[in-house]
């Protein structure tokens, strides 16, 4: 147990908050950032203490160190994740998902943050380098992925220059309970999903057979919360995430069953993505032993039970497109 002070931006999101119950649980008082862009009060614990605003924000963030801090720990998980619309909002993707960490950065160096866990992601790899491994020499091919390969870049600066220890995830194609599947443009587990709710056919961008490792989020969060006190993490990067591939179309007729239909698949010209994307998990074990293994049946059933409490929910669209040219006809 802890009796440590944490602070985690996004909490209010999907992994924030399962992060954050997962602090709660080894004892640590918690305080959360987010702006509720894509996050919900209704994810968090009572116990844990908001602080409602947004990392581009310096003003926010110096205030919450000063009215919330200090903070032993930072988990930084406060984003926007979704690579292929990336490539169309690029100016907002390195504002919030680049210069927002930034800011995080100074403000933990200020603060004398003890450690900064960062969720990074699979996307800084690129495509075409299989087994994705920690020694693999990231080629990132879309903003997101290349925003936060910089992240990871600086806060390995940050550590030579100040000591700012840090221990950086990449997780990949995490699903599970109070992922927010009203996002039309990420996550296809909750795409599917809601596809199925509103009783709509299921969409398919090229011809389903993209491999994805889908990971239950009940397996990855102890493991991210407990970083800060694994001597062997400190400044390190982990792959981090379910080991056995899915296909797109596999999944879709997954997702049908758990619902209780029939699957209806409409397929859409397929965008520029990675085709198969399976991260190794050695080092990760190395240091911090097995982790669970949710069957992705189960999973997606403990999911659309959840989901089917709050019921359909109307897709969402992007504010402002910066460079609709080539968007994908699924989001015209």
């Amino acid at each position: 147990m802890s009796s440590s002070r944490v602070l985690i931006t996004g909490a209010a999101g999907f992994l924030g908050s399962h992060i954050a119950d997962a602090c709660l649980a080894r004892g640590m008082e918690v305080v959360g950032m987010d702006n509720l862009s894509g996050g919900f009060r209704r994810n968090l614990s009572p116990a844990v203490r908001l602080f409602e605003g947004d990392i581009r924000d310096e003003a926010f963030v110096n205030r919450t160190f000063a009215e919330g801090g200090p903070f032993d720990y930072l988990y930084h998980f406060a984003a926007y994740a979704a690579e292929g619309l990336s490539h169309h909002v690029r100016c907002f993707n390195y504002e919030t998902n680049l210069v927002g960490s930034a800011r995080l950065i100074n403000a933990a160096i200020r603060g004398q943050v003890r450690h900064f866990v960062f969720a990074s992601s699979i996307a800084v790899y690129g495509a075409g380098q299989l087994p994705l491994t920690e020694r693999t020499v990231p080629r990132p091919e879309d903003p997101y992925g290349v925003a936060k390969h910089a992240v990871e870049l600086d806060l390995a600066a940050a550590a030579q220059i100040f000591g700012l220890r840090h221990t950086i995830f990449r997780p990949h194609n995490v699903y599970g309970e109070r992922q927010h599947y009203g996002d039309r443009y990420r996550n296809v587990v909750g795409i599917f999903l809601n596809q199925c709710l509103r009783d709509e056919p299921m969409t398919i961008l090229g011809d389903g057979l993209q491999t994805r490792a889908f990971t239950y989020i009940g397996d990855i969060a102890e493991a991210i919360a407990r970083a800060p006190l694994v001597p062997d993490a400190v400044n390190q990067v982990f792959n981090i995430g379910e080991d056995s591939p899915t296909r797109i179309l596999d999944l879709a007729q997954e997702i049908a069953e758990a619902v209780g239909i029939e699957p209806r698949i409409r397929h859409f010209p397929a965008r520029p993505e990675v085709v198969h994307a399976v991260a190794d998990h050695s080092r990760l074990r190395s240091i911090f032993g097995d982790l669970p293994s949710t069957p992705l049946r189960q999973g997606i059933r403990r999911m659309v039970d959840w989901a089917r409490v709050l019921g359909p929910i109307e897709p969402s669209r992007f504010g402002s497109l910066e460079l609709p040219k080539n968007l994908p006809s699924i989001w015209e």
